[in-house]
């Protein structure tokens, strides 16, 4: 199962059901669960650990040094789930300094050519489609969906279930259940990836209302979660203010806000 043309230094700890494709590396420090395959040209390195039935094809770097300028040479960490499959020439850096990791979750999917850098943290069922890139310390909800040759700014929330458009760009947080578009907008709820994730209609309903209440009432943001505060109070909408409440950077808003408008927003 160790294809003989792959190279496996004898400090790592490796499940003998793994299966290592030709000419892969795999260092020191890596630890690797049950029923992973390893495809050919991987590359495996730093304090990374690697849980069960994981993929990673051929080209796929994972564990590598942070790309930041202050990063010590540390041998820093990263943790992956179960179940995750990374394409072609996937990228996930560890972090930048001990004691955090980078972390991705389990049963997510990331596509060709996807970046998850230093001390990012993804969920679960999280899906990276070509070419996006998820920056430092960036966090990346549940069942969120980055479409291809999206960015995500570095230390930016991206909330659970929430909707990139192909090609948009964040440097702000974008709100659970919720479809940016362009550069920090949103256009409404990602209503397909809700019902995919089995929300009833009176919850997509409940969750619609939420929505109007606090992006298209005209009322400033802090105004409006305190009102959607007084009439929600479901656990799916708790988890919309929740984010809004606990946010330190500021939030995406609706695509058709004037600048002042969005400058207003948090006044």
């Amino acid at each position: 199962m160790i294809h003989p043309t792959a190279i496996l230094h004898p400090g790592a700890k490796i499940d003998g059901n793994v299966r290592v494709g030709p000419y892969s590396i795999i260092d020191e420090h890596v630890e690797i669960g049950p029923d992973c395959v390893i495809g050919s040209h991987v590359h495996i390195t730093g304090r990374t650990t690697i849980g069960s039935r994981n993929q990673f094809f051929s080209g796929c770097i994972i564990g590598e040094a942070p790309q930041d300028l202050n990063y010590k040479n540390e041998l820093t960490g990263l943790r992956i789930g179960h179940g995750n499959v990374f394409r072609e020439h996937v990228t996930v850096h560890r972090s930048n300094k001990m004691g955090e990791d980078t972390r991705v979750g389990s049963n997510n999917f990331l596509m060709q050519h996807c970046h998850v850098a230093h001390n990012a943290v993804l969920g679960d069922h999280v899906i990276l489609a070509g070419g996006a890139l998820v920056a430092g310390h960036a966090h990346i909800g549940e069942r969120a969906f980055i479409s291809g040759n999206c960015l995500v700014h570095q230390f930016v929330r991206v909330g659970p279930l929430a909707l990139m458009q192909g090609g948009s760009a964040i440097s702000k947080d974008l709100p659970p259940y919720t479809t940016a578009r362009g550069y920090n907008g949103i256009c409404g709820l990602n209503t397909v990836g809700l019902r995919r994730a089995g929300f009833s209609a009176a919850e997509r309903l409940e969750l619609k209302q939420l929505y109007h209440m606090l992006f298209r009432h005209g009322l400033n943001l802090r105004t409006a979660i305190a009102e959607a505060q007084k009439q929600f109070s479901s656990p799916r909408a708790k988890v919309m203010l929740d984010f809004l409440t606990s946010a330190k950077r500021s939030i995406c808003v609706e695509a058709g806000r004037t600048v002042a408008e969005e400058h207003d927003q948090t006044d």
